[in-house]
């Protein structure tokens, strides 16, 4: 995966959308004067934007591109609170990965949400037996579901993932580490892909939450966090924890190759190897991405 990814980004690197998150939020600018707008003409403006699968096969085509202007949620003081932690988090994982991976999964994110919507329109076309009336009316009704609201709740998810020890103010007021919110997020999610999608057999939202935790994972493959389950990787782990046994008194186990900083300095530091890199080189999580490989 990380191999695919590095192949992809020596191609087609300079064609990544930099400040990808800034120009999200400026859709969402655009989508939140279109609800407005709304309230004063006759119709909804937004209602043409959806992710209606039932129109895009009957010809209104640009709802596989419009549906992004569609903000996840209401305009309110919260909402503007909400979206302004959206670009902090999202800043900082562009910075983290790189413009390109940073890009490869929000579009990614928005594939696999498209697939989402398409796989529910073709179960609900089975179950419905091809009744078009009937298929129209759902799928109207499980459009707004495919949004960008699950999109920004992966992205929250990787930026857990990659700073598991950051503290946020709950409320302005609790400190609390990111993992722990990237728990209860993950929970809540699980929570509503199988009560509100299987028990209640609301099927677009069970599809649109396993499309971005199947992009989320791949971003964990992609990040070589799950380096540990590769032969290779065990064996230069089991040497390594031979080397520090055979170590004298005062060696620490774990040293970034960038900064020099050990668990002796912050025992909340995570450390990993890089299995790019070519050495048994291993990196503090400030340095994980953003290292230069060693060849």
């Amino acid at each position: 995966m990380n191999n695919f990814l590095y192949n992809l980004e020596r191609k087609f690197g300079k064609y990544a959308i930099p400040n990808l998150t800034r120009n999200i939020l400026i859709l969402y600018v655009a989508g939140f004067v279109l609800q407005l707008l709304g309230r004063v003409l006759p119709f909804n403006l937004t209602d043409y934007l959806t992710l209606d699968v039932y129109q895009i096969l009957h010809g209104q085509v640009w709802r596989l591109v419009t549906w992004i202007l569609i903000p996840p949620v209401a305009l309110s003081i919260w909402i503007i609170i909400t979206l302004y932690l959206y670009y902090f988090i999202g800043t900082t994982m562009e910075r983290t990965i790189g413009t390109f991976k940073y890009n490869v999964f929000i579009f990614g994110g928005a594939l696999f949400m498209i697939i989402a919507a398409f796989v529910t329109f073709g179960v609900h076309a089975i179950v419905l037996k091809g009744n078009g009336a009937l298929l129209a009316a759902y799928s109207g009704f499980m459009a707004p579901i495919f949004s960008t609201y699950y999109i920004q709740m992966a992205v929250f998810l990787t930026f857990a993932i990659s700073y598991p020890d950051m503290q946020l103010l709950l409320m302005f007021i609790i400190p609390v580490k990111v993992k722990w919110l990237g728990i209860i997020y993950a929970a809540f999610l699980a929570f509503d892909a199988i009560y509100t999608g299987l028990i209640q057999g609301v099927y677009g939202v069970l599809f649109a939450i396993l499309s971005q935790f199947i992009n989320l994972f791949l971003f964990y493959l992609s990040t070589g966090r799950a380096s540990h389950l590769n032969p290779k990787e065990i064996k230069r782990r089991q040497e390594f924890k031979r080397n520090v046994k055979m170590a004298p008194p005062g060696v620490t186990r774990h040293k970034c190759a960038v900064c020099g900083r050990t668990e002796k300095d912050n025992p909340n530091l995570e450390f990993r190897f890089c299995s790019k890199c070519n050495g048994n080189y291993e990196y503090c999580q400030d340095h994980l991405f953003t290292h230069q490989h060693v060849q």
